[in-house]
């Protein structure tokens, strides 16, 4: 295949439909307050409280959005635990026929996640290959607010709650 310059055809970038359209509505800014399991910190972890803020943009004319996340962690007595923070990248593969994400964290976790949109719910697992396993999901809810779920698995099979919020947009 040649273009009109006479030589082999030139990729062009993608050009964002519904399948990015879709994600949009799952990426907003807004904030968060909330508990975290006992355990999903780890075995023998105790809850903790949470408060937490998210903010996107979309680069690459619209093909792909980034979103900062962070939230600080207290016992419940007040005592102050730790700041997570997490740089998300999020898409759709064509190629792959998919959703994708990329993550890392002030953990030091790195990771590729699949994802999937129905409806009011989206979702991103990581690959089956990835112990621990976490579940991601995102419900956008009549108000306008996301109710957002964070789960992990050691075995790909059972899920258990690590934390829950209803995120608050702004946007």
């Amino acid at each position: 295949m040649t273009d009109n310059l006479g030589s082999a055809t030139i990729p062009r970038p993608m050009v964002p439909g519904a399948e990015i359209q879709a994600l949009r509505r799952f990426h907003r800014d807004g904030t968060w307050e909330g508990i975290i399991h006992a355990g999903g910190m780890g075995p023998g972890t105790p809850s903790q409280r949470a408060v937490g803020s998210a903010r996107h943009h979309w680069i690459q004319d619209g093909s792909w959005v980034v979103g900062d996340y962070e939230q600080s962690q207290m016992l419940d007595d007040g005592t102050f635990v730790l700041k997570w923070e997490l740089h998300w990248v999020c898409g759709w593969d064509p190629l792959a026929g998919e959703y994708k994400a990329t993550i890392a964290d002030n953990y030091g976790r790195a990771d590729v996640l699949r994802g999937e949109i129905e409806g009011d719910l989206m979702t991103f697992r990581s690959m089956p290959d990835r112990m621990p396993m976490i579940r991601l999901t995102w419900q956008v809810l009549e108000s306008g607010s996301i109710l957002w779920r964070n789960e992990m698995s050691l075995d790909g099979v059972e899920w258990m709650p690590v934390e829950d919020y209803e995120i608050r947009t702004s946007d």
